[in-house]
């Protein structure tokens, strides 16, 4: 049995190494992977062991440190007096540049390749986190033992983003910095001066210091976090899971014109240097307000005692969904800047302000139903049908409930009372029932036959998911492969779209993907019809001229696709972009495909059993081969045109294997071609054989979670930029 003493270094160790990893897919990825409360107890757990064993304290421990944002090791680190004027800034405006033009008129040039750091005159600090009334009296008491005096706070929003710090001297804008990891950070300064709100130059004859900071968030406004996420789904892109990812990514792209389309927002609250206008933090806010800063002050409230702070934060637990933004809790601070200099710092944290954190929204409401979709490959996905209730700023009818398994393990029965959480996923989970309000003996099963076609259900040895094998009769199946098929990813026909396809569909003009070529104008022209949504709301589809024309147009220029993307359109089960990619270049044409064996095959990279099976079988199918003769009627690319190789520029991956996942600052397909032209190659999934994850904002959680169970290094766009030298 080991000591207590190693018990203690053994989960020191871990903890460190699990929080390490958590600080990086939040702060460097925006794709965290727990809940900010179970990070924070973890980081607790880890502070309480090191004060229990203070001789495995260690000076490098993530306790003595905040998380950071860099988005890689700087080749240069700058300081702020040794700044020269910023290249940023000399492209955006010029040395004669109106200090009144609008924010609006920024042209930025060609799109930086990696962000330059620079180290903080002032340190970023992060703020003690508490969820119990408890830890605020006893952060109180602390304050009053170390002040004996009379004192007051100021309570504000703890805003759900990315924290900056503008830096102004002699009113002008010098640079926009991240927080990075307290001690230097990422110069956005081109990407803050896209925000509408943030002033490059201050107001003549303003009694403001010449040379100070001014902190804040940055974070994106819900109304356009919705309007963003829509587009992406229109896209087909992921979905950001929520603002604050999705602002932390935006406000990291390298191309400040993407950064314009955003729509982010700025909301300062701290003011920061040598020479401030006063020694209370409120009045100093109240007049950065004053010289044009966008400063909350109705979001800002002194506060007398412990009583008046617990109002406070009630009051915005109950009404935060009535904000435009996202808030993860309540700020308190001591007012007095000479009383916070008094109490000071711990080496992570002000002593003189605490941050309480809401705890994860959740909400309970009544199992009505259990339903069943089915997509394009036949997978059967159950959802939770619910009375409606309102859960993080909007209505929540549905849930999903992942697969067979995963319902088992909740035991559901109709009518149960469920819980169920958002938690940082942009589609609600339920996760728990309350058996005590139960009414029904029987538990929910899974269903054996398909919902659509009624064909009796498989599902493979290893596998959690049920499939309707009715793949060509089955009608979602059959328009979710023409949906697929004209997807951006494959034949991009862009003028069309789901319900577009729909509409086509059921007035019987289209069978198949390869029925497309065949539409007529005159039997597009005049087709509508009406649909009503889930909230009840009613679209109307109609094909005037113009559309047609479009439609017609995009159909057309889908013959010039590239083979490798006409492979991956036609649906071949478990043939996804690279697979697609990798037997176009090894085959080079359909016919050859046609006559490979699973020896040959195998031979391809990453090509196994399961996929060798499912090419065969695809090619052996008489419905597959008349579809395959009618696509090909229609003059689309049947092979690799003999000009589009690109030979490698130099060898430095080669022999690596990279996952390409997320979204970057140009099209994933571009980084893919970028790895194959640098000798390497890539592959759709992560397995002992990768050598690197190249991760994006926003990507797969289980490609994420994989990795990290590998430990497979995973770097981000800027790492991989350097590693080839660009």
């Amino acid at each position: 049995m080991e000591s207590p003493k190693e018990e203690a270094r053994l989960r020191i160790a871990q903890l460190r190494q699990d929080i390490t990893r958590h600080n990086y897919n939040y702060y460097v990825l925006s794709q965290p992977t727990i809940s900010d409360y179970e990070f924070d107890m973890m980081l607790k757990e880890l502070e309480r062991l090191e004060q229990r064993w203070p001789e495995l304290d260690d000076p490098s421990s993530p306790t003595h440190h905040v998380g950071s944002d860099l988005a890689r090791p700087a080749p240069e680190t700058a300081t702020p007096d040794n700044i020269p004027r910023q290249q940023s800034l000399d492209d955006l405006w010029g040395d004669s540049a109106d200090a009144d033009a609008p924010v609006a008129a920024v042209q930025p040039g060609t799109p930086q390749t990696a962000f330059r750091q620079v180290v903080h005159t002032y340190p970023m600090l992060s703020l003690g986190n508490t969820y119990s009334e408890t830890d605020l009296t006893e952060f109180d008491q602390r304050v009053a033992k170390g002040l004996q005096e009379p004192y007051r706070y100021i309570c504000e929003l703890k805003y759900d983003g990315l924290s900056i710090s503008l830096h102004y001297r002699h009113g002008r804008l010098v640079t926009a910095v991240t927080r990075g990891d307290g001690q230097k950070g990422d110069d956005v300064t081109g990407n803050i001066l896209t925000i509408p709100t943030v002033p490059r130059q201050l107001p003549a004859g303003a009694d403001y210091p010449d040379d100070f900071e001014i902190r804040g968030e940055v974070l994106m406004p819900r109304d356009v976090f919705q309007a963003l996420n829509e587009e992406r789904i229109r896209q087909e892109e992921t979905p950001f899971a929520n603002p604050r990812n999705a602002a932390s990514g935006s406000l990291k792209m390298l191309d400040a014109n993407e950064v314009a389309k955003r729509k982010l927002a700025c909301y300062l609250y701290s003011l920061v240097g040598d020479r401030l206008p006063g020694d209370t933090h409120y009045g100093n806010l109240q007049a950065a307000a004053s010289w044009g800063f966008n400063v909350p002050l109705g979001y800002t409230q002194p506060c007398r005692n412990l009583e008046e702070v617990a109002g406070f934060i009630a009051h915005w637990h109950t009404h935060r969904q009535t904000l435009p933004f996202d808030i993860d809790g309540i700020v308190i601070k001591v007012d007095r800047l000479s009383q916070q200099q008094r109490l000071g710092m711990t080496a992570k944290t002000p002593r003189w302000a605490i941050a309480y954190k809401f705890p994860a929204e959740r909400v309970a409401t009544r199992l009505l139903s259990v339903s069943y979709q089915v997509g394009r490959t036949g997978a059967v996905t159950p959802v939770a049908n619910l009375a409606p209730i309102q859960l993080s700023g909007s209505t929540v009818r549905r849930a999903t409930l992942h697969n067979a398994g995963f319902m088992a393990q909740l035991d559901l029965h109709i009518g149960d009372m469920v819980f169920v959480e958002k938690g940082g996923e942009v589609i609600p989970k339920i996760v728990g029932t309350d058996p005590t309000q139960r009414t029904t003996a029987e538990p929910v099963g899974f269903i054996t036959h398909c919902p659509e076609c009624g064909t009796a259900l498989v599902r493979e040895e290893d596998e959690a998911i049920y499939y309707c094998p009715n793949d060509l009769g089955c009608e979602p199946q059959i328009k979710g492969k023409i949906e697929h098929f004209i997807s951006r990813k494959a034949m991009n026909i862009d003028s069309l779209g789901e319900g577009k396809v729909a509409l086509i569909f059921d007035n019987g003009l289209i069978h198949d993907a390869a029925d497309l070529y065949s539409l007529t104008y005159d039997q597009l022209l005049g087709l509508e019809k009406t649909y009503t949504d889930a909230d009840g709301k009613t679209r109307t589809v109609r094909f005037q001229d113009k559309t047609v024309r479009n439609i017609l147009q995009g159909i057309d220029q889908s013959r010039q696709v590239p083979f490798e993307r006409v492979l991956y359109a036609i649906g071949i089960r478990h043939v996804g972009e690279t697979t697609a990619r990798l037997l176009a270049r090894r085959f080079g044409s359909m016919d050859a495909l046609k006559k490979a064996d699973t020896a040959a095959l195998q031979a391809v990279d990453s090509i196994g059993d399961r996929v060798a099976g499912d090419v065969i079988a695809f090619f052996q199918s008489d419905k597959a081969k008349t579809f395959l003769q009618k696509l090909q009627a229609a003059g689309l690319q049947f092979a690799v045109a003999q000009n589009t190789a690109k030979a490698p520029v130099n060898q430095v991956l080669s022999g690596k294997t990279f996952v390409v996942s997320g979204v970057f600052t140009v099209p994933r397909d571009t980084i893919k071609e970028l790895v194959e032209q640098y000798g390497g190659r890539c592959t759709g999934s992560v397995s002992g054989k990768t050598d690197y994850v190249l991760a994006g904002e926003n990507m797969g959680p289980e490609k994420l979670k994989k990795a990290e169970r590998l430990q497979i290094p995973i770097v981000s766009e800027s790492e991989f930029r350097q590693m080839i030298g660009l």
